[in-house]
């Protein structure tokens, strides 16, 4: 999975390179929104909701439930594909995500989601995993200085409700 990544990625900054096309790479991080359907080990934050909501158990994989991922609403990853669109750059690569104002631990969104929706979560802590990281928070200053009238439309709060309104 990350060498198929990292070969696309590179194939599109070659190309762009050799040919002068207009592509872009984007490296998002979480994405998500009422419409994501969270799995144990991918989306974590809609999956969380869907536990606390469904009343299951969910399965902390390491530190403690410390671990940090910033958020990004699907909405604002389009927006931001949009801006790109409007103005494309010729091989340019971009982390886009939710940033520390969109970052939540596991044990955090727990408190968030139990809030949101009068329920108390279940959870289990088990060993982490090989590869995985404790801290994943994504600095968009990049895209933000090629695309300044981009910008967020949903806080961290916004997408806790919106994860949590989804029907089951």
């Amino acid at each position: 999975f990350g060498c198929s990544k990292t070969a696309a990625d590179i194939y599109t900054q070659e190309y762009a390179h050799t040919f002068g096309l207009k592509t872009g790479v984007f490296r998002p991080g979480c994405i998500t929104g009422k419409n994501h359907e969270g799995t144990e080990l991918h989306g974590f934050l809609a999956h969380i909701a869907k536990c606390v909501r469904m009343g299951k158990v969910y399965k902390i994989f390491g530190f403690k439930g410390k671990q940090v991922r910033d958020q990004i609403h699907a909405n604002d990853l389009a927006n931001a594909f949009w801006h790109f669109i409007q103005n494309p750059r010729k091989g340019e690569v971009y982390n886009i995500g939710g940033g520390p104002e969109r970052s939540v631990s596991v044990l955090e969104a727990f408190k968030l989601i139990e809030k949101e929706t009068s329920k108390m979560a279940e959870y289990l802590i088990y060993p982490e995993r090989f590869g995985d990281r404790v801290w994943d928070v994504i600095d968009v200053s990049k895209f933000r200085s090629h695309y300044p009238d981009w910008d967020y439309q949903y806080s961290l709060k916004d997408i806790i409700k919106d994860v949590c309104s989804k029907e089951l």
